[in-house]
């Protein structure tokens, strides 16, 4: 969304989790840590979460949900909101993206977009 009263931006950091993994079962897992920032001017809820999960063959999961980790958190102009959660593939490299549907203070609702990230286990990529 081009408005600035409406900016939310998030930010993700990933870290394979080795002793939950079994790669000889194809079962690589993940946690991912992220932080979504009002950068805009009005008050915003968090009310449901949007992911595509893509493995290394491109085979697509779809998850959606209310909340995040079961909290539905109202963010404050220049605050953030940070939250862990986790993810396991059938491979070794993929890629999650999505988005998170808001509520404004002003009763707007509005999408917040989350740019594709990388999900790796360390040396499998070059």
């Amino acid at each position: 969304m081009s408005d600035p009263r409406y900016q939310i931006d998030v930010s993700v950091v990933t870290r394979y989790l080795k002793d939950q993994s079994d790669p000889e079962s194809s079962r690589f897992a993940f946690a991912y840590t992220i932080t979504v920032q009002n950068n805009g001017s009005i008050k915003a809820k968090l009310l449901s979460r949007h992911w595509l999960i893509t493995n290394g063959d491109g085979e697509v999961e779809e998850v959606r949900g209310a909340g995040v980790v079961g909290q539905q958190p109202t963010i404050e102009p220049g605050q953030s909101h940070t939250y862990s959660s986790g993810a396991v593939i059938s491979t070794r490299v993929g890629t999650m993206q999505g988005s998170y549907e808001m509520f404004a203070e002003d009763g707007k609702r509005f999408e917040a977009d989350i740019a594709p990230f990388r999900l790796a286990v360390p040396g499998a990529l070059h």
